[in-house]
């Protein structure tokens, strides 16, 4: 047998960054990048003929998608004709009245899409599995729904699938554990041959038999291995399975810190930058000292990137702006000025105000452009 596992798609998800300078938004292709992200999971199901997807929670962002999202959705999954068995998360629960209602309501779901809405156990004889589902039927639960798992029975004969969408307590980062818990172990304690599961968005080993196969495409700055897919290979129930990870994502995100003092450092971010591409998404911060000069380089090395970036978010208010006693003569500061000037360096200092390093270089700016007469 041979299953495609994923999760966390987060279709219908917002992205607030602000447009560039000549009115170019960013967002919509990343929000289109998560349905184009699906067609290829389904192209890669079709070529490596899988037996199934399964899709282990937050298929959608929120509940208030637009039934247009829902209809294109489906559009993208047509490329895979096999079984896809998509359960609640978190940010999609199976509430009283969800984004599940509405899929039903609209009736374009196919029949080899499946709905994991309850939990239960769902039997594919033909494909030679059985999933036992774990459907987050509320935002935040603080008992196990995997913990039936334990006692469910299922055809003799048939692997044993466990499909949910939580947090294993014990094992991701204590700052990541959700109110929504997987027992450590559960696969183990519930005879099963393979334990999808979502909520992590990234690929992540919880032991020979439990996966998280994270987001398909990465949407947020956290360097946790996202944007793949896992392919699971078991050869009979009961066998170890054989998991092998593959990226399908489109965008790379990426935060770092830099610290600029002169011109080399100046170099060296201009080289590091120049790696980046259109499909990289970069959060940068910045800190140091620089002259006017490194100061206006700065600004051509940053414009230069985020015309060739689909992001670039750069924050240099930690980096703090040191006229050189040039400067101050190419500029005839003197008088008032020269005062100014000196009463907003020393309020640069790392306990003073970062608002004095900005309003430095606005000064300089206008005293440069008054003196080419701009």
């Amino acid at each position: 047998m041979k299953w495609l596992h994923t999760a966390d798609w987060q279709i219908g998800r917002i992205h607030g960054f602000a447009s560039d300078g000549d009115g170019r938004d960013p967002n919509p292709a990343l929000a289109a990048a998560r349905f184009e992200v699906v067609e290829r999971l389904a192209a890669l199901a079709r070529g490596e003929a899988v037996d199934a997807v399964f899709v282990a929670g937050d298929v959608f962002d929120q509940q208030g998608v637009a039934d247009t999202t829902l209809r294109r959705l489906v559009n993208a999954m047509q490329g895979f004709e096999g079984p896809w068995l998509l359960l609640p998360g978190n940010h999609d629960a199976a509430l009283a009245d969800s984004v599940w209602k509405r899929l039903q309501r609209l009736a374009i779901l196919p029949a080899n899409v499946h709905l994991l809405l309850e939990p239960g156990v769902r039997e594919f004889p033909e494909a030679g599995f059985a999933v036992l589902a774990a459907p987050l039927v509320q935002r935040h639960t603080r008992d196990d729904l995997t913990a039936w798992f334990d006692g469910a029975e299922t055809p003799a004969g048939l692997a044993r699938v466990g499909i949910a969408h939580g947090s294993v307590a014990g094992v991701l980062p204590e700052a990541a554990d959700s109110p929504n818990p997987v027992a450590a172990g559960r696969a183990a304690s519930a005879r099963l041959d393979y334990l999808a599961l979502g909520d992590w968005h990234g690929a992540r080993r919880v032991d020979g038999r439990t996966w998280y196969s994270g987001t398909p495409e990465q949407e947020r700055f956290k360097d946790n291995d996202p944007g793949n897919v896992l392919l699971v290979e078991l050869d009979a129930p009961g066998a170890e399975p054989r998991v092998r990870s593959q990226r399908v994502g489109r965008f790379r995100w990426h935060e770092c810190s830099r610290r600029i003092d002169g011109s080399a450092a100046l170099d060296d971010l201009a080289t590091e930058l120049a790696r980046f591409g259109p499909d990289d998404v970069l959060r940068l911060s910045l800190a140091g000292m620089l002259d006017v000069a490194g100061n206006a380089r700065l600004g051509d090395v940053l414009d230069a990137a985020r015309a060739r970036l689909h992001v670039l978010e750069a924050d240099a208010s930690a980096l703090r702006l040191e006229p050189t006693a040039a400067d101050l003569a190419a500029l005839q500061v003197d008088g008032v000025l020269a005062g100014l000037v000196e009463e907003l360096r020393g309020m640069q200092e790392p306990a003073g105000s970062q608002v004095a390093g900005e309003a430095l270089k606005i000064l300089f700016d206008a005293v440069r452009r008054r003196r080419i007469g701009a």
